[in-house]
């Protein structure tokens, strides 16, 4: 693997970038690509950010410059918080073209799955991958303003959980502190991505988790959004981010599963566990990963089929 400053040195001597992010995208993919890119522009190297997905409309305070295809005829390719070229969705392949023509890629990600698969890698398994855009940022030289600030909070607070996550540490703080000196409002980052919704949102989300199947003796909670439910409340699929949280708050669930219809015979599954269940390895049974406390992964079949190969992998890693 390659060293923060190595990396630093390789960005420096570029003219032109691209930066890729996974597909539907959290606070900590946008948070890490728009830090990153505001970055990349004070070194007045040109830039943008693409990702396949609609942003969610949380994020729209936060003045994003996201598009879904690269017009920039780059340098470099840069993936930001993807474990492997796949989670780039459909830009998966406008990537790979890139990489095979002789791009340089970079890799920046914090996910214990990650592949290694670009050419130069910095992967450091962190609460947020917003840390280690951080730890780049720095070691550019670049000035934390507040536009950047405000970015990577967005990322800590997100993929933090509010700095509730076992994963959080020192280092976490530490990074939080110098965003905070640099202007970013904790406070507002919080409310716009925890605690404000819509009535709609909230009618389903409260629809969603009266529904929640517990199964194994109630140590696995599932929680079910079919597309019939957001068409119904005229809602997106990423109404349903946090969503899978709620299941842990239960004392004896161990893992919480949120499952998404996203088309018929298709759903994908976000994992959370209290960490007696590394939900990496589960997500890793169907072709997904993350992290050991969360994950996820896509399953096709009848909702009932896909619940039982659920319940059978949780089931084989619980230990006992």
């Amino acid at each position: 693997m390659n060293t923060i400053e190595e990396i630093a040195g390789l960005l420096k001597g570029l003219k032109s970038a691209v930066i890729f992010t996974h597909t539907r995208p959290d606070g900590d993919a946008i948070g890490s690509s728009m830090a990153l890119s505001r970055a990349l522009s004070l070194c007045n190297i040109q830039n943008q950010v693409i990702d396949d997905s609609e942003i969610p409309e949380k994020f729209s305070a936060f003045h994003l410059r996201i598009q879904k295809f690269p017009t920039l005829d780059a340098e470099c390719y840069i993936c930001v918080d993807a474990s492997d070229d796949a989670r780039l969705g459909d830009l998966a392949g406008t990537f790979r073209k890139g990489a095979k023509k002789g791009k340089l890629t970079v890799n920046i990600d914090h996910h214990i799955s990650n592949t290694r698969f670009c050419k130069y890698n910095y992967v450091r398994e962190r609460a947020s991958n917003s840390e280690n855009i951080l730890e780049l940022i720095r070691a550019l030289g670049v000035p934390l303003d507040r536009q950047i600030s405000e970015y990577l909070m967005m990322g800590i607070v997100t993929d933090s959980g509010g700095f509730s996550h076992s994963d959080v540490g020192g280092d976490t703080f530490r990074a939080a502190a110098l965003l905070a000196d640099g202007g970013a409002d904790v406070c507002a980052i919080t409310y716009e991505i925890f605690r404000k919704q819509s009535k709609a949102r909230a009618g389903m989300y409260a629809e969603t988790i009266s529904h929640l199947r517990y199964l194994l003796n109630d140590r696995l909670a599932v929680a079910l959004v079919t597309q019939e439910m957001l068409s119904r409340y005229g809602l997106g699929q990423d109404s349903t981010e946090g969503i899978v949280d709620f299941g842990l708050t239960v004392d004896s669930v161990e893992v919480s599963v949120c499952l998404l219809e996203s088309k018929r015979g298709q759903y994908k599954a976000s994992f959370r566990s209290k960490g007696k269940v590394n939900v990496n390895e589960v997500a890793g049974v169907f072709g997904g990963g993350g992290h050991v406390l969360a994950s996820g992964c896509m399953f096709f079949g009848e909702l009932e089929e896909v619940i039982d190969k659920l319940r059978y992998a949780v089931l084989q890693h619980m230990g006992e």
